[in-house]
């Protein structure tokens, strides 16, 4: 279980956007500010890290916290056109771009004949991949041999084949992780999709705007079969929305019911997996995957059995939400005709590959998926989507320039001190709990004592030996990264855990925990301002990264987390008491976050059970990095800066960081699909429930993020 500070997933790389300008007011975040007249916005961060005179004069922190430190400057900086949201983040992440930028430019720049093997890659990939000219001739010509593939598969045990070989998209498939019962080995696990909506409730949605979508969903498909020579694109596109809206109806679980562990975690025999596979081809799946000869697979979505769903306590409103999963999927796919499946697996390939072939492909992805479902108006940048491209295909072999040029050592050992004041932090609040009892707190103390921080970047940076970049073939290099990839995760299976690995670049703006390893993740760029800057008032660096080191340690004890142990096995380690008194101020936090509905005029809410993660992450992440912070001034004289005192300082620091604003269309996406909740409740949820935000600032009753001292809640 991997849970990332921002939404998507611990392996998601950033792709920035835009001309090559960054803007930012000091230096001391690795690399110089880059252009005189950025196409992006820019952000100040004052003598100190926060610039006060972002603070609103028109907002009472009581009333709207987030509005108070951010408004200002988001008045300021409308969306620019190629972004769904923009803020803090992005800048950030438009920062590691164009940092990226110059060294594959300095590459390029160089004599061919003087180019090492790893740089050549490098420059081919990104050549290759900015190449529109060679694309939009080419047409469908790289394309057509893996076109007439899965056209040529005319049985299903043929077609699965196709499904299991990289590169290609599946509905039903699997992955070697950490075995999360046994976490000293490896497994195989296996599991459904086949949606090409976001989630199933958009298949669901029979509101005027979810028909809408649907349409211009099943126009968007049309126009991919017609491209890929039906006879009937129209009439395949509906059959193909049919077998989608049956997998929405049939298989899939919903989005917040499959974050429970305890659902997800079913490990099976070989034979048990035959068993439900109704006339499925598992033999021609496992051979080709190269799992045919293991011995367990653990299915994520294998449906509780009555006994199952009676011990762990759910309620049919929660059953009813359970898609059939693995098993289901299988029956479905033997029951649907082979060429709806082609249709399927043909219309996955060019959408996936959109962005390399020619531009009516790729415009035509975007306007549905950039446009329609996230209301952004104009695409990326090619040049920046390349830089994404090429740290895909190979990104540790520039992650490596990067952290030489622009992580500084000292960063790493300031972290390291940030993350050793946190961990007495977290020791010290496990220590005063009064809902909890010795018995678990032992154990949470070894869990605390087992955490692996990671900072800056691994020392033993991938080379992708034996992965072939050719230039000119951009599709070539997607499928050989592809195959490289599946044989590297392959690899692991029968062999020892791999503790050195890490599922972010150091270029990455992001950071995650990871439940199995039981390591927190900090890479390089997120090291810098508005997160951490060495020359930063030590509030904003508690308040910004060390709210964030306090967060993915949260992750540990979340409501999903905490069902991991000190070596990361999946186990019930708590007394029962102690658990439901948890849980208690779980189900409290949903109901806080249930309440904060920010569309349809209070009609359209966050999800607290969906988001309940990440919330016990951000509140109890603050909480320890408070503690962190007096613990790092104890004794110190703390000086008022700018007529603002440390602990103001604090909470601004964490307003700043999730300064952002979003498109109407992107909100309503990322409510139904985001496990984080919007920026804004990430702010004034957190705050609300801090009896030191309602000291810093004088917060009283009549403000309307007031909550009187009983109803907040403190976890950690």
């Amino acid at each position: 279980m991997i849970r990332t500070l921002l939404a998507g997933g611990a392996s998601a790389i950033a792709l920035a956007v835009a001309a090559p300008a960054f803007a930012q007011t000091q230096d001391e975040t690795g690399s110089a500010a880059a252009a005189a007249e950025p196409a992006t916005p820019t952000m100040s961060f004052g003598d100190w890290g926060f610039d006060p005179e972002y603070l609103s004069e028109d907002i009472d922190p009581g009333d709207d916290f987030f509005g108070f430190a951010n408004q200002t400057w988001l008045d300021a900086n409308p969306l620019p056109p190629e972004f769904g949201r923009f803020g803090a983040f992005n800048l950030l992440r438009e920062k590691s771009t164009v940092d990226v930028k110059a060294l594959v430019d300095e590459l390029v720049a160089k004599d061919s004949a003087t180019l090492s093997g790893d740089e050549r890659r490098i420059v081919q990939a990104y050549q290759t991949y900015m190449d529109t000219a060679a694309i939009e001739a080419a047409g469908l010509a790289q394309a057509q041999s893996y076109l007439d593939t899965i056209k040529g598969a005319e049985t299903l045990a043929s077609l699965v084949t196709v499904w299991s070989s990289p590169g290609y998209a599946t509905p039903l498939g699997g992955y070697v992780t950490v075995d999360a019962k046994e976490p000293d080995r490896y497994s195989a696990h296996i599991g459904a999709g086949g949606l090409g909506l976001p989630d199933r409730d958009y298949y669901l949605d029979e509101t005027e705007k979810g028909v809408e979508i649907q349409q211009k969903y099943r126009d968007y498909l049309a126009f991919l079969l017609g491209e890929a020579s039906y006879a009937e694109p129209a009439a395949m596109a509906q059959a193909v929305y049919d077998f989608e809206d049956r997998i929405a109806r049939t298989v899939s679980w919903d989005r917040a019911v499959r974050r429970n562990r305890d659902l997800t975690y079913n490990a099976v025999t070989p034979a048990e997996l035959g068993e439900m596979a109704g006339g499925f081809p598992v033999a021609a799946m496992l051979e080709t995957t190269g799992f045919a000869a293991t011995d367990r697979f653990v299915i994520g979505d294998l449906p509780p059995t009555p006994e199952e769903a009676e011990r762990l306590g759910l309620t049919e409103e929660v059953l009813a939400k359970i898609g059939g999963g693995t098993p289901a999927m299988m029956r479905l796919l033997v029951d649907t005709p082979v060429e709806v499946l082609q249709a399927w697996t043909v219309k996955e390939f060019l959408e996936n590959n959109a962005a390399i072939l020619p531009s009516r492909f790729d415009e035509a992805d975007f306007a549905f998926f950039g446009q329609t479902l996230q209301g952004t108006p104009e695409q990326r940048a090619r040049w920046k989507r390349a830089i994404g491209e090429t740290e895909g295909l190979m990104g540790e072999l520039l992650g490596k320039s990067y952290v030489a040029r622009y992580f500084p050592p000292e960063n790493k050992a300031a972290m390291d001190e940030l993350v050793a004041n946190l961990r007495i932090a977290v020791a010290q609040s496990i220590d005063d709990i009064e809902w909890m009892g010795d018995e678990t707190k032992v154990q949470a103390l070894a869990k605390l004592d087992s955490f692996d921080p990671k900072i800056g970047y691994r020392e033993n940076l991938e080379t992708y030996e034996g992965l072939e970049i050719t230039l000119g073939d951009p599709l070539a290099n997607r499928m050989a990264a592809a195959k490289w990839q599946w044989q590297d995760n392959l690899a692991k299976l029968g062999g020892p855990i791999d503790r050195t690995e890490w599922f972010m670049l150091p270029q990455t703006v992001n950071a995650y925990y990871n439940a199995t390893k039981n390591e927190i993740v900090f890479p390089a760029a997120i090291l810098q301002l508005p997160f951490f800057a060495l020359s930063a008032d030590p509030a904003v660096n508690y308040g910004a990264i060390g709210g964030v080191i306090g967060h993915e340690i949260g992750h540990g004890f979340d409501d999903q987390g905490s069902k991991y142990d000190s070596t990361g096995m999946l186990r019930d380690w708590w007394t029962d008491a102690d658990r439901a008194a948890f849980d208690e101020r779980g189900t409290a936090l949903v109901e806080q976050y249930d309440a904060f509905c920010p569309l349809d005029e209070g009609e359209t809410c966050v999800n607290g059970r969906l988001t309940l993660g990440e919330n016990i992450g951000d509140l109890g992440g603050l909480s320890l990095a408070y503690r962190a912070y007096k613990i790092a001034t104890e004794g110190k004289d703390v000086p008022v800066i700018d007529g603002l005192t440390g602990d103001q300082r604090f909470f601004l620091a964490w307003a700043q960081v999730w300064r952002s604003a979003q498109r109407e269309e992107t909100a309503r996406q990322r409510l139904r699909t985001d496990s984080h909740s919007p920026e804004e409740f990430r702010t004034n949820g957190v705050v609300r429930n801090m009896d030191a935000w309602y000291e810093a600032f004088g917060v009283t009753p009549q403000d309307e993020l007031y909550l009187p001292p009983e109803e907040r809640i403190t976890i950690w």
